[in-house]
């Protein structure tokens, strides 16, 4: 019988109380921001870095997944690394060879050597959010968890609605290079943070001599492919191409060999069985859930100003930051306050409700919206991001066993980033699927000959004469098959809203099924009302 990895043990195990504890959120907050803010840029920012590098649209498609695919593949290992290594070690160096890389990667030319420098500044990137959540738990006095929880959580809507507009930023103002040399900058100095507030810590001989490699690499190396495969799959036409083909199965053979190789080491670095309970198993659900329906903040939102109102990313940032960003200043201490005396399932119950409204409003967009109409929506999402990452969270870790940490962190990064990739992926190509559907469906309406057709091209016709009658049929033709794509794009992000609305709402339902979770450092302190409101819906213990 398989017996725990000797990395699997309680939070503090090997680590100890941060000498720095300020030093040691600063690189929290560095280190995610890093992460998320890169996100954005292989989104976002993705057109501005193909023209950058003289790039076609297939070669800027691999430059994105090289980056994020190197992500997911060392993500899951890295609690796993720091337990053996040490943060410092972990955490300080790559921060060095990162700001290397970052300032290397604007002057290079050859299409080879951006790719690996791609897959090297991914692997580098992928170790900073796994392994800032492991200082909070390592080396953070218990009283600073949930704040610092808290940052951690918050970065993925604070970065998804600030990013945009830094993106634009950089590109019109001090140059596309900033995308990267931003990094020269804050990476060495979320390097500096953790030296300062982290402890120095021996290499555990003990972790390293029953290494689970094996499961590590298959693990790691499966999900990513599968990544690929998906992300990939939009651009070459799915199981069409044998290149997606044979990304999608191997991924899958690799996961499924992972399992066999946990189930019959001797030490498991990550076995499945951490998952049986079930509040930690519902719990990654809603994470991936989560990841999936807040793509209306991070995909749809942007995309549709910038496909069908034709916006720049920092005309698009200016409205999430306003009403996306600066919302979370207020509307995430008060969740760090209502989580110390509400049971978190409330909470996400307030998030997850915020994104299905926000979902729900979306469904009635048309073309005549601008940035404007958006106003509510965007608030609402913000209220959803403060509301519902920290308290999935905190249940998850409330139930969780500490004992076996390194593997529970291993699938919580696995629902964080491949999830999230993944979902960015899927919804690309679910738009492009309904777009075309739409489009044939209202061509079926647009019959040659047609009165109304007719009377319609013969108005363009007359605005295009004075440019020439010659072509003034060609470009009527031309400005009315515009108009059949733009309601079918406009068709397609409502159904991306329906979409994410109903993701919500099966969010809500794996809630529903959620029980209480066992005394810990995350148990609320009800207060006055509260505490008869939860006595009344049996949520309280007293």
């Amino acid at each position: 019988m398989a017996e725990n990895s000797a990395a699997d043990q309680g939070p503090r195990s090997r680590g100890g109380v941060a000498p720095r504890p300020l030093f040691a959120v600063g690189a929290v907050l560095l280190g995610s921001f890093l992460a998320n803010f890169d996100s954005r840029l292989n989104s976002v920012g993705l057109p501005d870095l193909r023209g950058a590098f003289s790039l076609g649209f297939d070669e800027g498609a691999w430059l994105s997944t090289a980056a994020i695919g190197s992500q997911i593949f060392i993500a899951p290992a890295v609690a796993w690394l720091a337990t053996a290594f040490g943060l410092r070690r972990i955490l300080g160096v790559p921060s060095l060879l990162y700001a290397v890389v970052s300032l290397m990667i604007p002057f290079t030319h050859d299409y080879t050597t951006l790719i690996a420098l791609s897959i090297v500044h991914g692997l580098l990137l992928g170790m900073f959010v796994p392994a800032t959540l492991m200082i909070i738990f390592r080396n953070l006095p218990i009283r600073w968890w949930l704040p610092a929880i808290a940052i951690y959580s918050i970065r993925v809507g604070f970065a998804l609605d600030t990013g945009s507009s830094m993106v634009g930023f950089y590109v019109d103002h001090w140059g596309w290079q900033w995308l990267y040399w931003q990094s020269v900058v804050l990476a060495p100095l979320m390097g500096l943070m953790v030296y300062l507030g982290t402890p120095q810590e021996p290499v555990n001989r003990e972790v390293l001599k029953d290494a689970d490699w094996g499961g590590m690499l298959l693990l790691g190396a499966g999900v990513s492919m599968i990544y690929a495969g998906l992300d990939q799959g939009n651009r070459l036409d799915w199981l069409e191409s044998g290149t997606v083909a044979a990304l999608l199965i191997g991924g899958g053979v690799l996961v499924a060999i992972f399992l066999i190789n946990e189930a019959m080491v001797r030490r498991p670095w990550a076995h499945v069985s951490v998952l049986f309970s079930r509040n930690v198993g519902l719990s990654l659900v809603v994470i991936l859930l989560y990841t999936l329906t807040s793509l209306s903040n991070s995909s749809l939102v942007p995309n549709f100003l910038g496909t069908v109102a034709l916006l720049r990313p920092e005309q698009t940032g200016e409205l999430l930051v306003l009403y996306g960003a600066l919302p979370m200043l207020v509307t995430v201490p008060m969740s760090i306050f209502l989580l110390r005396h509400l049971d978190p399932r409330v909470l996400l119950i307030v998030g997850l409700s915020a994104f299905a409204t926000a979902n729900l409003l979306g469904t009635q967009l048309t073309h005549d919206w601008a940035r404007g109409d958006f106003v509510a929506i965007v608030i609402l999402q913000s209220i959803g991001q403060a509301f519902t990452l920290l308290p999935i969270l905190l249940i998850a870790l409330s139930n969780s066993d500490f004992t076996r940490a390194t593997a529970f962190a291993a699938y919580v990064q696995v629902m964080r980033l491949g999830g999230a990739e993944i979902g960015v992926a899927l919804m690309g190509t679910w738009l492009r699927v309904r777009e075309q559907v739409h489009s044939n469906f209202l061509g079926l309406h647009l019959e040659n000959g047609a009165a109304d057709v007719t009377r319609i091209l013969g108005q363009l016709s007359q605005s295009f004469t004075s440019h020439g009658a010659a072509t003034a049929m060609a470009r009527a033709v031309g400005s009315l098959s515009a108009l059949v794509q733009r309601e079918a794009n406009v068709l397609a992000y409502i159904d991306g809203f329906w979409l994410t609305f109903w993701l919500a709402m099966a969010a809500l339902g794996c809630v529903a099924l959620m029980t209480r979770a066992p005394p810990g450092p995350f148990t609320p302190a009800p207060f006055g009302a509260a505490r008869a409101l939860m006595r009344r819906f049996g949520l309280s213990r007293r």
